[in-house]
């Protein structure tokens, strides 16, 4: 780690919001969006005024980084090149059935771990 902390306070309408803290080399190189290997986006910086030390640290995400399956955006510093937070976006239809493909095998599995503990607490005398 290289001494900056950003906490994440929300991310609403394409607009991620976090709280920086500590190393000021973030601060005075500043941060970027990374997806697919691009910078699709630059953070904007200003000080926290209800923190000082901390700076408010903004990210309007384009619609491009909207796409079926899952998409990871980093945000990571220009100074260092430290991954400081990911955002990880799911959506679309084949990530319905992938869900619906996991969850069956999530509930086989149950069924599986259900007569083992059965046929367990029978073969012990346990209840």
């Amino acid at each position: 780690m290289t001494g900056e902390a950003l906490v994440r306070v929300r991310l609403q309408a394409g607009r991620y919001e976090a709280v920086l803290s500590g190393n000021n080399a973030a601060v005075e190189q500043g941060l970027e969006a990374v997806h697919e290997g691009k910078v699709v986006a630059i953070a904007t910086l200003s000080p926290d005024g209800a923190r000082p030390g901390n700076w408010r640290v903004l990210v309007d995400l384009p619609a491009a980084v909207i796409a079926d399956g899952v998409q990871i955006i980093t945000i990571r510093s220009v100074a260092t090149g430290g991954v400081l937070d990911r955002i990880t976006l799911m959506a679309g239809a084949p990530l319905d059935e992938d869900f619906r493909a996991e969850i069956a095998l999530l509930r086989d599995e149950l069924e599986m771990l259900k007569r083992a503990f059965r046929r367990h607490c029978a073969e012990t005398g346990a209840r």
